[in-house]
C-alpha cells in the first residue's frame, strides 16, 4: 500500500513510519516545511493546501497531528490551540481524501472523548461525555465528516502510551527513579493505557484490514486505577512509591488539565479490535513498563 502520514515525526508517528516501511509498505509524509527528502510532501493546514500530487495513487492517509495536551496549563488560549490543531488538519486531510478518491482515511482521536467514567466499563458504543477534552474530541471526529462519504474512516481513540521515551512514561519515569513517585489524588481514576509496540500495531491492523471503520480504542484490554499504575511502575524501576500529589496541588498547578486529565478517567476497552482479532503484545500493564523500562 502507498500511505500518507501527518504527524510521522511524533512519538507514534515515527515508529509507525519504520513498522508501515518494515511491512513493506511505501510512507509518504506530510511536512510542514519545504520538503527536503523524497518521501515528503509539504502542506500547509491553516492555508488549506497539501502539495500537487501528493495524495497520487495512495491508498489510506493517517493523520495523528494534534498539539500536546499535557505540554502546558490550560488557559483559553492554549485549549484553542489544543482543538485548532486537531480540526482544522482534520477537515484539510478529510476533503482532499474525498477531493482525491483515497479510500482510507485512519484519523487520530482519543479516549478522552468519554469524559469522567469512573469504574464504569467502558466501550466505543459509549456516548461522549462531559468537559473540554470530550468537547474537542466530538469536534476532532466530526471533522472527518467530509470524507465519509466515500472512504472508510477510522477514528482511534488512544489512550497513554506507554514507551522507552516520550510519552506517559517517558514524563513519569524521571521522578519514580529519584523515588518521587506517587498516586495522583485517591489513586481511584482509571488509566486506560498502551503500550506504543501496540499503539502502533494496531494502526497497522486497521489500515490493513477493509473491515474496520468508525471508532476504535487503542487501549489495552487491562486498564488500571492510578494506584495501581504507581505501583507497577515503582515495580519495576524498584523505587518506593509512597508519596500522594492531593487534588488540590495538582488543580493549583495544572487547573483544568488536573480536573479532567489527571484527576479524571476513563475504564476503556478495546472492543472493537478484540472483536476484530488483534493480538496485543503488552496485554498487561507490567509486561509493557518492562519492556519500556529495558527498552
Amino acid at each position: 500500500m502507498r500511505v500518507v502520514i501527518a504527524g510521522s515525526s511524533g512519538l507514534i508517528g515515527t515508529s509507525l513510519v519504520a513498522a508501515l516501511r518494515g511491512a513493506e509498505h511505501d510512507v509518504l509524509r506530510l511536512v510542514r516545511r519545504r520538503p527536503a527528502a523524497p518521501d515528503e510532501r509539504g502542506w500547509d493546514p491553516p492555508a488549506g493546501r497539501i502539495d500537487a500530487g501528493a495524495l497520487d495513487g495512495v491508498d489510506a492517509v493517517v493523520n495523528l497531528c494534534g498539539a500536546g495536551v499535557g505540554d502546558k496549563r490550560w488557559s483559553d488560549a492554549r485549549k484553542q490551540v489544543l482543538l485548532d490543531s486537531r480540526t482544522v488538519p482534520t477537515e484539510v486531510l478529510a476533503g482532499a481524501v474525498a477531493e482525491h478518491g483515497v479510500p482510507v482515511l485512519v484519523n487520530a482521536s482519543a479516549v478522552g472523548y468519554y469524559g469522567d467514567t469512573g469504574d464504569a466499563v467502558v466501550d466505543e458504543s459509549t456516548p461522549s461525555g462531559t468537559g473540554f477534552l470530550a468537547g474537542m474530541c466530538r469536534q476532532w471526529e466530526a471533522a472527518t465528516s467530509p470524507a465519509e462519504a466515500g472512504a472508510r474512516v477510522v477514528k482511534l481513540r488512544t489512550g497513554l502510551v506507554i514507551s522507552p521515551s516520550g510519552g506517559l512514561f517517558g514524563k513519569l519515569r524521571p521522578l519514580f527513579s529519584f523515588g518521587l513517585g506517587g498516586r495522583f489524588g485517591d489513586g481511584r481514576q482509571y488509566m486506560p493505557w498502551v503500550s506504543l509496540d501496540d499503539a502502533v500495531a494496531a494502526i497497522r491492523f486497521v489500515v490493513e484490514r477493509d473491515d474496520v471503520s468508525g471508532p476504535v480504542n487503542v487501549t489495552a484490554p487491562s486498564p488500571v486505577t492510578n494506584a495501581e499504575f504507581t505501583r507497577t511502575v515503582g515495580h519495576a524501576l524498584h523505587r518506593p512509591t509512597p508519596w500522594v500529589v492531593p487534588a488540590f496541588a495538582l488543580k493549583a498547578v495544572l487547573g483544568d488539565a488536573a480536573e479532567e486529565g489527571v484527576l479524571a478517567g476513563q475504564r476503556a476497552i478495546p472492543r472493537v479490535l478484540e472483536r476484530h482479532g488483534f493480538q496485543f503484545l503488552h496485554p498487561a500493564l507490567g509486561a509493557a513498563v518492562s519492556a519500556a523500562v529495558t527498552g
